[in-house]
C-alpha cells in the first residue's frame, strides 16, 4: 500500500534566520506545506504566506509575534492557493492583510472552489482545512509594484501578470538581496502547473518563463522558493529551463501529429527519468497537457 502522506502542518521549530532579521519557516519537504517568511524592520514585521487552514495560520501568527515583539504586523501572500494563503483568517484583526488587486480578485472568484477541491485530497488536508473561512484583504495595491517601509528596511512587492496564477507576487528585500517567489519556482520539485480546464485554465507558461528570466537578472543572493530548500539564482534558472524545454519538446510531438495523451505516455516517463531526485512527478502530466492544448 502507498504511504499515507504526512499532514500539511507548518512546524514553527523549522525556523531559520537566512539573513539579518529575515526568517524562513521551512517546509521540511512536506507536501502542501509552503516556505513561510517573516521579515523584521524597526517598526513592522512582514509575514509572507500562512500555510493551509486556521490552525497553521495561528501557528505562523504566534511565531511572528514572538519574533516581532511590539512591531505591527503585515501579512501578504505569494498567491491565493490554499496551502499558501488559506490560514489568513488567523491574522484578521491582528495584522494588516495586504494583497495585490489580482490576488484579491482571484481569491474571490476561485477561493471556494479550491477549498472544496482541496478537501478531497485526503483526511489530513481535510482536517487542516476544517473551519477555514476565506477573508478579504484589509488593503490592496493596484498596478505592478508596491513599496513597503518596515522601518529601516524597504520591501518591494511586485506582480508580473498571468503566470502560475493571475496574481503571483514576488517579495524582494533589496538590502539583503532576497527574493520570495512562491510557486513561480520550486527546488527539486516539478513545477506546479494548475491546468484544470474548464474550471481553471489561468496559466501562461511563456510569461512565467519570462518572469523567471527577469528575476534571475536581479542576481539575488538568496531565493526562497514556494516549496523546497532555500538556495540561489540557480533555482530560477532550473525552473525556467524546465518550462522552456518541456514546451519545445511538446511542440515537436504536436507537430508530428500526436495528441496530448499520446505525448503524456511517451514523454512523461523520460522527463521523470531526467530528474530522478525531484518530487511531485504528478505535475509532469499537467504541464504536458497544458502545452499540448496551447501550442
Amino acid at each position: 500500500m502507498p504511504d499515507t502522506p504526512p499532514p500539511p502542518t507548518v512546524d514553527p521549530t523549522a525556523l531559520t534566520e537566512v539573513a539579518d532579521r529575515v526568517f524562513v519557516i521551512g517546509d521540511r519537504r512536506v507536501p502542501l506545506v509552503p516556505n513561510i517568511g517573516i521579515v523584521l524592520g524597526n517598526d513592522a514585521a512582514l509575514i509572507v504566506d500562512t500555510g493551509m487552514g486556521p490552525a497553521n495560520g495561528t501557528r505562523v501568527l504566534e511565531a511572528a509575534r514572538k519574533l516581532a515583539g511590539a512591531r505591527r504586523l503585515i501579512l501578504t501572500l505569494t498567491h491565493f492557493h490554499p496551502e499558501h494563503g488559506f490560514g489568513a483568517q488567523a491574522f484578521k484583526g491582528q495584522a494588516t492583510i495586504l494583497y495585490n488587486a489580482a490576488q484579491r480578485d482571484e481569491l474571490a472568484a476561485k477561493g471556494e472552489a479550491y477549498l472544496g477541491m482541496f478537501r478531497t485530497f485526503g483526511p489530513g488536508v481535510a482536517a487542516a482545512l476544517k473551519g477555514t473561512a476565506l477573508v478579504a484583504p484589509d488593503e490592496i495595491y493596484e498596478g505592478s509594484r508596491h513599496l513597503l517601509d518596515l522601518g529601516g528596511r524597504k520591501v518591494e512587492l511586485s506582480t508580473h501578470g498571468l503566470a502560475h496564477t493571475r496574481g503571483d507576487q514576488v517579495v524582494y528585500l533589496p538590502d539583503a538581496g532576497i527574493l520570495f517567489v512562491g510557486d513561480l519556482a520550486e527546488e527539486r520539485i516539478f513545477p506546479i502547473f494548475p491546468w484544470f480546464p474548464p474550471d481553471d485554465a489561468d496559466l501562461d507558461a511563456a510569461n512565467w518563463a519570462r518572469v523567471l528570466t527577469l528575476l534571475a537578472e536581479m542576481r539575488p543572493e538568496i531565493v526562497v522558493p514556494g516549496h523546497g530548500a532555500v538556495g540561489g539564482v540557480e533555482i530560477l534558472d532550473t525552473v525556467r529551463h524546465y518550462i522552456s524545454d518541456l514546451g519545445a519538446r511538446v511542440a515537436s510531438h504536436r507537430a508530428a501529429g500526436e495528441d496530448a495523451e499520446r505525448i503524456v505516455q511517451s514523454l512523461a516517463p523520460r522527463i521523470r527519468a531526467e530528474h530522478p531526485d525531484w518530487d511531485a512527478p504528478e505535475w509532469i502530466d499537467f504541464a504536458i497537457r497544458y502545452f499540448a492544448a496551447t501550442r
